[in-house]
Formats: structure tokens, C-alpha cells, sequence
């Protein structure tokens, strides 16, 4: 019981909460904005990779892209798993789906020449195992012991609302264009998220006023 009362008390506190929901949006959000493009079944450039050479990057996603389904396929694995994580309700799912595909990616960007993509990998990565490390009580069901409940964050169908927001303007997006603006999108998500703090604040403050005298 007590164990339960630390991680319920410790999943409302509102900086390490804020730091979860707003991870998950950045994880969920980059895997939607790169997956629609192979849903779509295009390439990531507009050039071909096949006159590369074969143990280069680009020759090695030029031949992903030329399988047609397994391409679409990968998509659709990475779309899920954003969308998942960017619902903030379904958020451990999503974290469990993401962790085989970044752990993927990881090692593909180590394999070949990336320049400094590996740094962005791993970071995904670590993230998203600090991800499972959050929602641990819940997860360790999966190895025999008893999971402990899952306790809704502060103000969780706010994040959830703003969750959706992310990934209907994301998918829209990137449906419907090829020739992406990355700054626009990113700007829109990142004020889209402001607002969404915002909106906790003001909810936050108005509870607090609403409070009884002395109580917190």
C-alpha cells in the first residue's frame, strides 16, 4: 500500500507529469510526421537512392521504399506507435510499440553513415525507456509481479484533447503535402502545445481559487 500511495503521489506532481506528456507528444509526433509519407508510399526525398552505392544509407532506404508493402508496413508500425503516445490514454501501449522500432532505427543509423543522426536516435531511445520507467508499476505485470493500478495524470483529458489536436494537424499535414514547410509544422505543434499549457495553468489556477481557505 504504501508503494502505491509514493507512485500515485509521485505521478501527480506536475513538473515530472508535464515532462511525460510533453516527451510523448515529441516522440508520437516526430513518428506520425515520418510516417505518413511511407503510408503514402513515397519516398523520404524526391531523389532515388538506386545509382548509390549499395552499402550506402540512401541505397539502403532506396530498396525499403522499392518493397512497396513492407514500406507501407513500416509506416503504419510508426504511425501507430505516434498516435498512441500523442493520446496520452494509451500512452504505455504506444511506449511498448515504440521501443523495437527506435531500437531499429538506432542501430540502422549506427550501421551506416549518418553524420550525427545517431545522437537523435539514442536520444529517442533513452526517452522512451525513461517512458516505461514511468509507467513501470503498471508494466511490471509483464514479468509475474502485481501491477499496480494506472492513475490518471492532472488534468488528463486536457492532454488528451491536445494529444489529438497534435495528430490530426500532423497527419493532415503531411497527407496532403510532399513538399513539407518542417519549420511551419513544427511552429504549429509547438504552439499548439503552448496553448495546452496554458489552458493547464489557467485550469490550475482556477481550481486553486476555488479551493477552501486553507486548503491546498
Amino acid at each position: 500500500m504504501e508503494t502505491l500511495e509514493t507512485w500515485q503521489a509521485w505521478k501527480r506532481r506536475v513538473l515530472p507529469a508535464l515532462a511525460v506528456v510533453y516527451t510523448r507528444y515529441l516522440l508520437g509526433g516526430a513518428f506520425v510526421f515520418a510516417s505518413i509519407i511511407k503510408l503514402k508510399g513515397h519516398r523520404f526525398t524526391r531523389l532515388s537512392g538506386a545509382a548509390e552505392p549499395i552499402h550506402s544509407a540512401w541505397h539502403f532506404f532506396e530498396t525499403l521504399y522499392k518493397s512497396g508493402l513492407y514500406w507501407q508496413f513500416l509506416g503504419a508500425a510508426q504511425c501507430l506507435a505516434g498516435f498512441l503516445l500523442l493520446t496520452q490514454r494509451f500512452a504505455t501501449l504506444g511506449a511498448l510499440l515504440f521501443l523495437p522500432i527506435i531500437a531499429n532505427v538506432f542501430v540502422i543509423t549506427l550501421s551506416y553513415e549518418f553524420g550525427g543522426t545517431p545522437v537523435i536516435t539514442g536520444l529517442m531511445l533513452l526517452a522512451n525507456a525513461l517512458l516505461l520507467a514511468w509507467d513501470w508499476p503498471t508494466l511490471r505485470g509483464l514479468v509475474g509481479r502485481p501491477a499496480l493500478p494506472l492513475v490518471p495524470g492532472p488534468q488528463a483529458r486536457l492532454w488528451e484533447a491536445v494529444g489529438w489536436a497534435l495528430f490530426a494537424f500532423t497527419a493532415g499535414y503531411r497527407y496532403y503535402t510532399d513538399a513539407y514547410n518542417f519549420l511551419l509544422w513544427a511552429g504549429v505543434c509547438t504552439a499548439v502545445g503552448a496553448l495546452g499549457l496554458l489552458a493547464a495553468w489557467y485550469l490550475r489556477r482556477r481550481a486553486a481559487a476555488g479551493a477552501p481557505a486553507g486548503g491546498r
